[in-house]
């Protein structure tokens, strides 16, 4: 497997942390531009460059004395950026090029300054759990157990909208990992790759979470639109520890 560049750390993680966070639209402009939003309020825009991402982030009267409370947490070119960023009648307009980790994280700390996180996980006294560590029980293709039909034609709808699934595109059916997955022959890829490596579960792996386990959309900045309920619906139950233990 090639290895990441920073620039995909940077995307990925963005993503992971703005669903993980925030109950937000996603509105982007089919080109360069994605917003992350909800109510007409945007908590933060992100820019496509070539090179890097180029984060929007404004902040109010309120936001600005939190951060000038804290400037010495954040690294000389975040302080550097927010001295030299113009202050208009809605707010300062910060433009900040982020191509590393390091800035991303001091970023996420400006985004945690202009909004409270406010997702809250799906409720677990039904949980059930596959091998992965991921939530059979909100997965579209789980018909093991008790089944809530309506729950699970409304979740079929919100995954075909989210990947641009046709209207009568099929769920492969699956009764859970003891009963072989979707196959049936036990050849999860996943649970492949744990037994191979000694464990009976990806869960009990020495390297878990290794990001293997994933399936579904994969995090990654997209100029694409996504209602912020189809994301906790169609996307958020196969991402690692978003509803798992």
């Amino acid at each position: 497997m090639r290895e990441k560049t920073e620039l995909q750390k940077v995307s990925e993680e963005t993503i992971r942390f703005m669903r993980g966070k925030y109950v937000l639209d996603e509105v982007g402009d089919g080109k360069d531009e994605l917003k992350f939003r909800r109510g007409g309020k945007t908590v933060l825009t992100v820019y496509t460059r070539e090179d890097r991402y180029d984060f929007l982030v404004i902040f109010g009267r309120q936001e600005r004395e939190k951060f000038e409370a804290r400037r010495g947490e954040f690294p000389k070119k975040i302080r550097e950026i927010y001295d030299n960023s113009k202050t208009y009648h809605d707010g300062k307009w910060m433009s900040i090029p982020v191509m590393d980790m390091e800035t991303l994280d001091a970023v996420k700390q400006m985004i945690l300054i202009k909004k409270k996180p406010n997702r809250k996980p799906f409720p677990k006294e039904q949980a059930v759990y596959g091998d992965c560590g991921h939530r059979c029980d909100l997965c579209v293709h789980y018909t093991g157990g008790t089944v809530n039909e309506a729950f699970r034609k409304e979740l079929q709808e919100r995954v075909r909208r989210v990947y641009g699934l046709s209207p009568d595109e099929e769920f492969p059916p699956c009764k859970g990992c003891s009963n072989g997955g979707i196959t049936g022959k036990f050849d999860c890829d996943p649970i492949k790759c744990a037994k191979d490596k000694g464990a009976p579960r990806c869960m009990d792996c020495a390297e878990y979470d290794c990001g293997k386990a994933s399936a579904g959309r994969k995090a990654a900045i997209e100029a694409r639109s996504i209602s912020a309920d189809d994301i906790t619906w169609a996307i958020l139950p196969y991402v690692d520890n978003q509803y798992g233990n």
